[in-house]
């Protein structure tokens, strides 16, 4: 290929430098070019585009991974929540269980309570009764004692001692209904 160096009032211009084809040169760039296309494509894009292959596969498989992952997180979510709502479920039973058998303990020591200050004052009553009777029955005794002592000085001459034990007795069995 020539070239000429044209000079002018514009400046420097390359004459026939792309309308001057050499047909040697195309051709030897043409077959190198195959050449490199043959030879990328049987010991370069093969192994390159395999390459690609395991790198989308291995992307491929990560992301389903991660997708199962979230999934499986998810899914513990899910879960934790649901035990949670079991707990809290849990803790409300136990709770009112709770307050029920307190209840249910109070009303028991109310009605023992109840119980035993009913055989309390029942036994008090008693008490007070058996406090009666003897207190009667020794008031009884004091008075027939007495009466018979005052009637005794009174009557002395008079009356026979079985006729003065008859009045006496009279006159005790009609206290009781006097005390009333």
């Amino acid at each position: 290929m020539t070239m000429a160096v044209l000079s002018g009032t514009r400046g420097l211009v390359l004459a026939g430098a792309f309308t001057d084809l050499n047909l040697g040169l195309t051709l030897w760039t043409v077959v190198l070019f195959g050449l490199f296309v043959f030879v990328l494509s049987k010991y370069a894009w093969r192994p390159l585009l395999d390459v690609i292959e395991v790198r989308e596969r291995t992307i491929r498989e990560n992301v389903s991974r991660a997708e199962r992952a979230r999934a499986d997180a998810q899914a513990l979510i899910e879960e934790q929540k649901a035990l949670f709502q079991k707990a809290a479920r849990d803790r409300e039973e136990m709770l009112v269980k709770a307050v029920r058998e307190a209840e249910q303990v109070r009303i028991e020591i109310v009605a023992k309570a109840r119980q035993e200050s009913e055989h309390l004052v029942q036994m008090a009553r008693e008490q007070i009764v058996r406090e009666k009777n003897l207190a009667i029955i020794d008031l009884k005794a004091q008075v027939a004692d007495l009466a018979i002592e005052a009637a005794g000085k009174i009557v002395r001459s008079s009356l026979t001692p079985e006729v003065q034990r008859a009045l006496v007795q009279e006159y005790i069995d009609s206290i009781p209904s006097q005390l009333q």
